[in-house]
């Protein structure tokens, strides 16, 4: 029993030592921090840190010390937090001010970074090259679609399986599109800035009739699609941007009808159409995550529909040499309301100079809104799983040039009218791929 006791009084002896022992006053922490600081210790420096704010000490140089500690180790999402709290006691310095421009940029966080910029000294602000009103980017890309089994399909008996008989049997074939956009990105004030752009689509679909016999026709679309999108900070780190993207065109098909002696005939019709997509955007960043959500409203095809989506971004790294984004769509129905749609995860990862950018989707994608009404897929069809992958490879220090691959499932119908009514259908499945280039200036 005594043994005890006496093992019970040294045990506390020691708890007693190591205490008083670790006990921090603040000319002593001033002291070790900045002598890790010149060591350039920055691990030993960050613990350190940590073990003086657990027993309530902390203080300006202290904050700066811990970001310049997570700066050098190129953590800096971490670094860019106390940068903030530092920066909350005192904006005078230069060097902070250079630091913490930089760790919002470099951590994925350039809206708050120019906003923030807009009160640096005029000398730092020359030695960052920045403006508060100024063209930051100019971009074109142009890319192509393709149907590899566009010969297959096209020669399909759809019509026999779908049993036209004497009816009327109609299919557009997907063959290949192409596209060119134009961006141009400007600030117009420190914390807003203004991106454009500009798309052309051109469509390339064959038109399948049978009416009595088979004919084919070639069938154009022509689509553009306007996006204006500005972006601003609410508070102080609050991303908000709300966007809308016009999209109009035309295109020329082949009707069926009768002459005066009732002979069956085809005409050639033209038809315009628009379509419209309003989204807003808001996300936040606290640390390694970054959640958001957006909500869409649209009219495409005639059809009007809300669509929202939630999203949360993780840095495992605290920057952006790897992140990854899942993200959940929710689409309204008018017998279900809102419903979930489809599922989505994306991330990036830097190789070297190389940016690699990834997303994959899957769901149920008809009439499908991604990147706050950027990406409309309006085209008919309803595709089920989509993948994409991008490479950005810097070029000097203002040019960057990008390539893309996408490859997407699609399925679409043959359909068969009796007396003006739909009455039979098949379904026909394909893969469409696209290859896409890009250059941009950054100013």
């Amino acid at each position: 029993m005594q043994k005890r006791i006496g093992l019970i009084v040294v045990f506390t002896l020691f708890l007693l030592a190591v205490q008083a022992q670790q006990k921090l006053n603040y000319p002593e922490v001033d002291k070790v921090s900045y002598e890790l600081f010149l060591q350039g210790k920055w691990v030993e420096l960050i613990d350190y840190s940590k073990e003086a704010r657990r027993q309530n000490i902390d203080f300006f140089y202290l904050q700066a010390r811990t970001g310049i500690a997570y700066y050098n180790l190129k953590k800096y999402r971490s670094a860019s937090e106390w940068f903030l709290k530092a920066w909350e006691s005192d904006q005078s310095f230069e060097w902070l001010q250079e630091y913490l421009y930089y760790s919002l940029l470099w951590g994925g966080r350039a809206s708050e970074a120019n906003k923030l910029a807009g009160s640096f000294s005029p000398g730092m602000q020359d030695k960052i090259s920045f403006s508060a009103k100024k063209i930051t980017k100019v971009g074109f890309e142009a890319g192509y679609t393709f149907n590899p089994d566009f010969e297959t399909l096209s020669a399909a008996s759809h019509g026999q399986q779908a049993g036209v008989g004497e009816d009327y049997g109609e299919a557009f074939y997907l063959k290949s599109y192409h596209f060119e956009s134009f961006d141009l990105n400007h600030r117009i004030t420190p914390g807003i800035s203004v991106n454009h752009n500009l798309t052309y689509v051109g469509l390339n679909r064959e038109q399948r009739i049978d009416w009595g016999s088979g004919n084919s026709f070639p069938m154009k679309t022509n689509q553009f699609q306007y996006y204006l999108n500005p972006q601003f900070i609410l508070g102080k780190k609050l991303n908000v941007s709300p966007s809308i993207s016009a999209i109009w065109g035309n295109y020329e098909l082949f009707l069926g009808g009768f002459t005066g002696n009732q002979m069956k005939m085809f005409y050639n019709a033209s038809s315009s159409f628009s379509d419209f997509v309003f989204s807003t955007s808001a996300w936040s960043h606290f640390g390694g995550f970054s959640p958001g959500a957006e909500i869409n409203l649209a009219n495409i095809t005639d059809q009007k529909f809300t669509q929202l989506s939630a999203w949360l971004t993780v840095y495992p790294f605290s920057n952006l040499n790897f992140y990854i984004t899942p993200r959940a769509y929710f689409k309204s129905s008018e017998e279900n309301g809102f419903g979930y749609n489809t599922f989505g995860i994306s991330g990036g990862a830097q190789l070297g100079p190389v940016h690699f950018y990834g997303q994959y989707l899957s769901g149920e994608m008809e009439n499908f809104i991604e990147s706050g009404g950027y990406v409309v897929s309006n085209f008919p069809g309803i595709s089920e799983q989509k993948f994409s992958g991008s490479l950005y490879f810097p070029t000097g220090k203002k040019y960057q040039l990008v390539l893309r691959y996408l490859s997407q499932d699609v399925t679409e119908k043959y359909k068969v009218y009796t007396n003006l009514r739909e009455s039979n259908s098949v379904i026909y499945n394909y893969m469409k791929h696209t290859l896409t280039a890009g250059i941009s200036w950054n100013f």
